[in-house]
């Protein structure tokens, strides 16, 4: 039986997908590692700070690993919860894992501690680009209920691979805050499909944001980590050009485009207007071919 991936709590994902009684929780909520800033607003704490961190095995293989908990505050960085994401990254650089897997999250950073939030991100994104140079590969999961948006969005795109299911999405600015931002005539936050065309998995996978697209299921996800265990990114010039030359011919096919069904029709998806409907088996062999990447 499918045990859903975007229902599942932090927790519960890690038992999940990691082999069975194998993942050691570092900081555990009876360490009582709390935010230093939300009491003194009057906000509500959690003892974890929305984030559990350790280490597990994945087949046998040792891997470090981390899950946000989009049920305290939206998955929301704040001071410590960066604080653990980067302790967790240094830690993997000194004792070398197979991989890192980050399963993301995340509305971004908390505005409670915004620059608390911010400096967490940019120091998380940093421990992700020395941990991968120095030869560990970072694997990001999505399929939570609260996407991945905001500074984690950033931190996605900084890792090796991403592995989305066809509910989960990624963006940098989340609907609500372009709409709160330019108004509902730039974007409708209440239009569900139409959120799901911008920044969901179908349209991430599509466009090459996202190496692998998976049903909401956490034994597909597991799969799919195993999959890409073995095949980090290089990060070297020959990468960053392939890079530079997706988005700049992502950038040229977008010109004009209202819609995403506009542009999956410029990248010659048949039937564009189905894309939303189609199961992830029929959709995977659709995507178009993206300009060599290593």
């Amino acid at each position: 039986m499918n045990l859903s991936y975007s229902e599942c709590s932090a927790r519960e994902r890690l038992a999940a997908l990691l082999d069975a009684g194998s993942f050691h929780e570092w900081l555990p909520p009876q360490a009582r590692i709390t935010s230093p800033h939300l009491a003194q607003l009057g906000v509500p704490s959690s003892f974890d700070d929305g984030v559990a961190i350790g280490r597990g095995r994945l087949a046998g293989q040792d891997v470090f690993v981390a899950a946000q908990e989009g049920a305290f505050m939206g998955g929301g960085v704040g001071e410590v919860h960066g604080a653990k994401l980067v302790g967790l990254l240094r830690r993997a650089q000194r004792e070398r894992p197979r991989a890192v897997l980050l399963l993301a999250e995340s509305g971004g950073v908390r505005l409670h501690e915004a620059n608390a939030g911010l400096i967490g991100v940019s120091e998380v994104m940093r421990a992700v680009f020395d941990l991968r140079a120095a030869g560990v590969p970072v694997l990001v999961l999505i399929g939570g209920a609260n996407g991945c948006f905001g500074g984690m969005g950033l931190v996605a795109r900084c890792a090796d691979r991403v592995i989305i299911s066809d509910v989960g999405r990624l963006a940098m600015s989340g609907p609500e805050v372009i709409e709160a931002s330019h108004g509902v005539e730039e974007f409708d936050a209440r239009d569900r499909a139409l959120v799901w065309r911008t920044t969901g998995g179908k349209h991430r996978y599509l466009l090459g944001d996202a190496d692998a697209l998976v049903d909401d299921d956490v034994a597909a996800f597991r799969q799919a980590a195993l999959d890409w265990l073995h095949r980090p990114r290089p990060m070297d010039l020959a990468a960053l050009e392939a890079e530079h030359t997706l988005l700049a011919e992502r950038q040229r096919q977008a010109q004009g485009c209202d819609d995403a069904r506009e542009l999956w029709q410029r990248l010659g998806v048949p039937e564009p207007a189905s894309v939303p409907d189609l199961e992830v088996a029929a959709l995977r062999p659709l995507r178009p071919a993206l300009p060599e990447t290593p």
